[in-house]
């Protein structure tokens, strides 16, 4: 029955809508992994965001400048629980009203006298590393003393202050061209000072979690629709599997150990084609394949060697070998694997290999004789003659070819002789077979000799291990064994010549 048209426009509907689902929140993933990057990286980085100047070289005055950017510090600072340090905002608003009446006033006017003693005693009070500096901004107070030493050249950091906090000293300088340091070099260190707002269990407040609720609350309808669908494909398998199938996206799910939804973000991502990873995880999975392979074949030697060292030194080795008789066989006669593949190979051996290599059996055996004539029945002084060899040669050709077709029809009757349903050869053969393994564990249970073979095999294995590790080592790293695959997997095909006409 033909399909109609509107119902395969309806699968392809369905298929295109789904794609675009899939894309949809493999940006949502994407988005939410760079605002936990962000988020992450923020108290490290705050004096970047709130200065906008990249330093990348700590050791010099090289900066790169930000400033297009905007100043997110005051929108994510309350979520981080952040908030100002009061000195240090106290000490900029009092150097902004300094800075504007140097600009405007005589510096001689008695305001301006006592606006530096009390900017010179704020300073003085970050620099003593009062109680409420935060430990983690400990550095800026060195560096902002090592700063004040070296403009002042004093080697205290509080008479550097008071120094250059000076009405002396600053009617010697233009203000214009000092308030450079204060502003470019001082207040960025001061500006970056905060304080830790605690919860109620003494843990430093942070408030993302706010943000990332949405996210996870898109995560995870997401996650029931493609259980929802797997269940609609495989009817038989229950919600709990359904769910568990969808493993990898648990760490979109968590509070915690936020940086391990980059996995699940790639998954995403390259399912919905909108990044291609497949290269990238094919190469590492080869290193990590052909790394494993290497030290599981020398487990897998070890261990198989070593237990047929333990099963060697055993007293019991004799019995063990004993126990391989038909009759003790835990399994019928009738099932015995090894008579039934005795009479099975025989007679291919016999009616269909030996018979296909007449031709080079005939060769072999007229080479022999032919040599035989030669070295011990014709005289020395007849070897040179052409008659002689000639007939030397026709001779063991046909001693050769008359050995070869008796053997091969003999071994024919015979190999048919086999085959067939013989009670009687099957009954010889276990018998024979059985009384091998009888006569071998008799002869292993005389001392001297189960002794000495014990530790002769128990040589050879050690010296066969040896060798078997040495060998995986010589074959050389997992580097070149990758690059021998590169070299099959990626060989160039021979086109086939094309026929013209």
């Amino acid at each position: 029955m033909i399909r109609p048209r509107w119902q395969n426009l309806k699968g392809k509907n369905s298929i295109q809508v789904w794609s675009r689902w899939s894309q949809g929140i493999a940006l949502i993933a994407t988005i939410n992994f760079a605002w936990i990057v962000f988020d992450l990286t923020y108290l490290p980085l705050r004096n970047f965001w709130l200065n906008r100047d990249l330093y990348p070289l700590p050791s010099t005055p090289l900066v790169i400048p930000f400033k297009w950017l905007p100043n997110i510090t005051s929108l994510y600072d309350p979520i981080k629980g952040i908030k100002p340090h009061e000195p240090s905002q106290r000490y900029i608003k009092h150097f902004e009203e300094l800075d504007q009446r140097l600009s405007s006033e005589n510096i001689n006017s008695t305001k301006i006298n006592e606006l530096l003693k009390i900017q010179a005693s704020l300073i003085n009070q970050l620099i003593e590393r009062l109680p409420y500096i935060d430990s983690a901004r400990l550095g800026n107070i060195d560096k902002l003393k090592s700063l004040l030493r070296t403009k002042a050249k004093k080697d205290s950091a509080t008479e550097a202050s008071n120094y250059l906090l000076n009405k002396s000293y600053l009617s010697k300088v233009d203000w214009q061209i000092e308030r450079l340091f204060w502003q470019k070099e001082i207040i960025p260190l001061i500006s970056s000072n905060y304080i830790r707002i605690n919860d109620k269990n003494g843990n430093p407040l942070n408030l993302s979690w706010k943000i990332d609720i949405p996210f996870q609350l898109i995560f995870l309808l997401d996650i029931l629709i493609r259980a929802g669908r797997l269940k609609k494909r495989l009817p038989g398998i229950s919600w709990n599997n359904a769910l568990l199938r969808r493993w990898i996206d648990l760490p979109l799910l968590i509070p915690f150990w936020r940086w391990l939804r980059l996995i699940p973000v790639t998954e995403r991502l390259s399912n919905s084609r909108l990044i291609q990873i497949e290269p990238l995880r094919a190469a590492i999975s080869q290193g990590v394949v052909a790394l494993l392979a290497i030290e599981l074949f020398e487990v897998f030697t070890l261990r198989i060697i070593d237990s047929l060292q333990s099963a060697i030194r055993s007293p019991l080795l004799p019995q063990r070998i004993r126990s391989l008789r038909s009759h003790q066989s835990v399994e019928q006669k009738e099932n015995n694997e090894v008579i039934q593949l005795v009479l099975l190979w025989i007679p291919l051996l016999l009616t269909k290999v030996g018979p296909n290599m007449r031709k080079e059996l005939i060769a072999l055996f007229d080479h022999a004789l032919n040599r035989s004539l030669k070295e011990e029945i014709v005289p020395a002084k007849l070897k040179d003659v052409g008659l002689v060899q000639k007939a030397e040669s026709a001779l063991s050709s046909q001693l050769a070819t008359s050995m070869v077709d008796t053997l091969l029809e003999l071994s024919k009757g015979t190999g048919q002789q086999i085959s067939k349903q013989d009670p009687v050869l099957e009954k010889l053969g276990v018998d024979t077979l059985d009384r091998f393994w009888e006569e071998l564990a008799c002869t292993l249970e005389q001392e001297a000799i189960l002794d000495k073979s014990q530790e002769l095999l128990i040589r050879f294995l050690e010296e066969f291990k040896l060798a078997s590790v040495k060998q995986v080592k010589a074959q050389g790293s997992v580097d070149e064994l990758i690059s021998e695959l590169d070299g099959l997997n990626f060989r160039p095909e021979k086109t086939a010549p094309t026929n013209q006409a």
